[in-house]
């Protein structure tokens, strides 16, 4: 839990620290542009290295890296296998397994491949994102750019208190681990039900009592946002650079592609 959700990093300085957050939030964003949009494998996979090359560079550990990409590649590496059984016409490889025909098509691969490219490349952007942006500086971010003042109200206060529930739900499976709660498949099932349920209490009886105390401390339906200063120079240098980079590598994918 504390390699999935810890913003450590954020706070090292470094070149990537120190730039203006609503210009790394534009970057990402053209990014991501970028690598949905993408009609082959290179660019995904570039900004993919590009990205996982800046965290090796700032020193993440793999394990953190494993941690934070492992659910949604394994995801991925499913409907990647999907699709190259289940799209197209053109065989590359058949077998039998348990009765059933299975057979690898060259379109599904291509096409799975290029999907697992695309997931690929926008973890990784988000995945730095996350390692160079302290999650308030995004919430300012996104509130200099008109995003809806009580949507990120709403994030903020979920992200405050993902933190105190994961450290009760972590208390209540270690009692329940002590009890021998998981020893069995059946009583696994229900100990796993038992930890669901009381996490879905807490976060409500949490909800009430995060409301009582907003209302006792002068809440009023706004919560205060503080300013951003202007983007300096260096920033705005910086966007443009990365912002033309981007473009011109998806461009030029493009006219290969055509």
């Amino acid at each position: 839990m504390f390699d999935l959700f810890s913003d450590i990093f954020t706070y090292r300085d470094n070149a990537l620290t120190r730039i203006d957050p609503r210009a790394k939030l534009l970057i990402a964003l053209a990014a991501l542009v970028a690598v949905v949009t993408a009609e082959r494998t290179f660019l995904p996979l570039l900004l993919a290295g590009l990205c996982l090359g800046a965290g090796a560079v700032l020193r993440v550990p793999l394990r953190l890296a494993a941690a934070r990409l492992a659910a949604p590649l394994a995801v991925t590496a499913l409907l990647v296998v999907l699709q190259a059984f289940v799209t197209g016409s053109t065989p590359l490889y058949s077998f039998t397994l348990a009765g059933w025909q299975l057979i690898l098509k060259a379109e599904g691969l291509r096409q799975g491949t290029l999907l697992g490219s695309r997931v690929l490349g926008a973890l990784s952007v988000v995945f730095l994102l996350g390692l160079v942006t302290p999650a308030h500086r995004i919430f300012q971010a996104l509130r200099s750019f008109g995003i809806s003042q009580t949507w990120l109200e709403v994030a903020i206060l979920m992200y405050r208190y993902i933190f105190v529930l994961m450290d009760r739900t972590a208390n209540i499976a270690a009692a329940q681990r002590l009890r021998l709660g998981y020893r069995g498949g059946r009583r696994s099932l229900g100990s796993f039900a038992m930890l669901a349920g009381a996490t879905l209490i807490h976060s409500c009886e949490q909800a009430e009592r995060t409301g009582e105390a907003m209302r006792l401390r002068g809440y009023r339906g706004t919560m205060p946002f503080g300013p951003l200063p202007a983007i300096g120079r260096r920033d705005r240098l910086v966007l443009v650079v990365a912002v033309i980079l981007i473009t011109a590598g998806r461009l030029i994918e493009w006219g290969v592609a055509g």
